[in-house]
């Protein structure tokens, strides 16, 4: 698997350099009309920064710890911690940066990778909800539905009517 339709493209310029000179693959390059061949230590995803329009440092550092902890998500304090400020200072920070808690954004990138795997992967429900850092399927399903207004078994189905039409 990979991230995103360049991952394949970058890999498939490795295999070309690894078996013909740098001039073909530049012409390939210039051919799919990519600027470079990207290394393995590239960043794949936009910054946080631009991602989120967010340029707190705090606010991406936290951010990141979060997205990086989604099966075992950290607790507030957790986070405080290593950002050195308090559950206070975190929650206003939020509020002014990202218009919600900080709690309701890492609820909601959890369920945004629950989204991801429903859609594109075959796990059960169960391994997705504890994929996602939920202790129980119920709770999972109750948070899925509330935020997208479907159940997540429902969520399957409808991708299988979407890509059966």
């Amino acid at each position: 698997t990979g991230a995103g339709g360049t991952a394949a493209l970058d890999m498939m310029l490795k295999l070309i350099g690894d078996d013909f000179d740098e001039n073909l693959v530049n012409r390939v390059c210039e051919q799919v009309l990519t600027d470079r061949v990207r290394s393995p230590t590239d960043r794949q995803r936009l910054p946080l920064r631009a991602r989120l329009g967010v340029q707190n440092s705090k606010v991406l550092t936290i951010i990141e710890l979060m997205e990086g902890n989604l099966s075992e998500p950290l607790s507030l304090i957790e986070i405080a911690d290593h950002v050195d400020l308090s559950r206070r200072q975190i929650e206003r920070l939020f509020r002014t940066e990202m218009g919600r808690s900080p709690a309701r954004y890492y609820l909601e990138i959890r369920l945004d990778r629950a989204r991801h795997l429903l859609i594109q992967s075959s796990m059960p429900v169960v391994e997705v909800a504890v994929a996602c850092g939920f202790v129980s399927a119920s709770h999972f399903s109750k948070c899925y539905r509330e935020l997208y207004a479907r159940s997540p078994q429902q969520e399957r189905v409808d991708r299988k009517q979407l890509l059966a039409a």
